[in-house]
């Protein structure tokens, strides 16, 4: 991995995670990241927190909010929308729990390229304050302005696809 793909902060934070009882006869429950703690508990992952009317929260367990300085950009963008979040992905896991923490990220576009895997669950959970102080630093400290840069195309040689032949041979 080059230095560039390191991230330069990694920041621990712990997941909850929601189970509700689904009206539906195709599945028992819906589950859905709720929120971000900001440090990682000691407590056991899938540890129940709360239970009430079908819904129990856990505690899913630890991960790392990455943060690189060539994304800068994105975290300021996600800072000035007015709400702060940080996304978690769940993947299916074959494991005792239905699912695994793959992720909790400050980017947005890396949150919604989360959701092309159609089986991950990709939420946005309210960023908690102390994050997002660290995160207002971190984009202080490393922000560079890029200007935006248009490429101009080539025109089209509309005589590259005459002299081309065909890949099963001659027509």
């Amino acid at each position: 991995m080059s230095p560039a793909a390191l991230p330069l902060l990694s920041i621990a934070i712990g997941v909850v995670v929601e189970r509700r009882k689904a009206d539906s006869p195709w599945v028992d429950f819906v589950w859905r990241g709720i929120a971000v703690l900001p440090d990682e508990p000691a407590t056991r992952p899938w540890t129940v927190l709360r239970e009430q009317d079908g819904t129990t929260l856990f505690y899913a367990g630890s991960a790392a909010v990455d943060l690189y300085p060539s994304e800068t950009a994105r975290y300021r963008d996600n800072l000035a929308s007015g709400s702060p979040s940080l996304w978690t992905v769940l993947s299916p896991s074959e494991g005792a729990w239905p699912y695994a923490i793959t992720a909790v990220t400050a980017d947005p576009a890396e949150g919604e390229g989360f959701t092309e895997a159609a089986d991950n669950l990709v939420e946005a959970v309210p960023m908690p304050e102390v994050l997002r102080e660290i995160i207002e630093r971190f984009v202080a400290e490393h922000h560079v302005e890029r200007e935006f840069v248009k490429r101009t195309r080539r025109r089209a040689d509309p005589e590259a696809l005459a002299r081309r032949e065909h890949e099963g041979g001659q027509e």
